[in-house]
């Protein structure tokens, strides 16, 4: 339970492993399913949150996120709402490969795209992700006050919201993202306020060790997967 009505929970989650082989950026492409481990992960963080007070579960479009919100929403015998603005971030490289060892880095035809890292210019605006990630986690809110909602997300656009609403700044090293595959960024909320941030991994145990938030890179196992 969350305690009042002026008080509701949003947890913010990022989908499980997606079935990946080739390690290619998938982004907002379709067709990009939870591999089995992903499904065992969403079962994992279903349990998780059964006895939560949960009234409200969205998901991004995306193929990955509707996969991993399911077993919660059946588990609250709700329906799945979808919120395009819990999408992946827009990125460039999508469809190529571009991890550690790779040679991204080394591509001519990738400078162009390299130029501001404080932006970014090789994809959506920090700034532009705030934006849509606070109004959908409003929307969230306002569907579920006085109790709990799932919003099913992607690590790049979670981390992004999670950074300005605890006054980091937006430009960062991807690595040291904290939103570990299945984890919950959860924001608390009195009233229409956000007055605390905690995150917590129900399904750390499944997570591959170069998966967890900030493991060091390796190299043939890190490529960048969207997320």
């Amino acid at each position: 339970m969350t305690g009042g009505k002026d008080v509701t929970v949003v947890h913010l989650m990022r989908h499980g492993e997606v079935h990946n082989p080739d390690g290619i950026l998938y982004g907002r492409r379709a067709g990009y399913h939870l591999s089995e481990l992903g499904r065992q992960m969403a079962d994992r963080v279903a349990e998780h949150l059964a006895d939560r007070d949960v009234t409200y579960v969205v998901a991004s479009p995306l193929e990955r996120a509707q996969e991993t919100a399911a077993p919660i929403a059946k588990a609250h015998a709700l329906d799945l709402a979808t919120d395009e603005r819990l999408i992946e971030a827009g990125n460039v490289f999508e469809g190529k490969t571009f991890g550690v060892g790779d040679g991204a880095l080394r591509r001519p035809g990738n400078w162009r795209h390299l130029t501001n890292p404080f932006r970014p210019s090789w994809g959506e605006p920090y700034i532009d992700q705030v934006v849509r990630m606070m109004g959908a986690l409003n929307a969230a809110r306002d569907a579920a006050r006085g109790h709990e909602a799932v919003c099913v997300s992607h690590q790049l656009p979670i981390w992004i919201v999670r950074s300005f609403v605890e006054r980091r700044r937006l430009w960062h090293d991807p690595r040291r993202r904290q939103c570990t595959l299945a984890s919950l960024t959860t924001f608390t909320y009195h009233g229409d306020a956000i007055v605390s941030v905690g995150y917590s991994e129900p399904a750390r145990d499944l997570v591959p060790p170069h998966l967890l938030a900030g493991a060091k890179p390796v190299k043939g196992k890190s490529k960048a997967f969207g997320a």
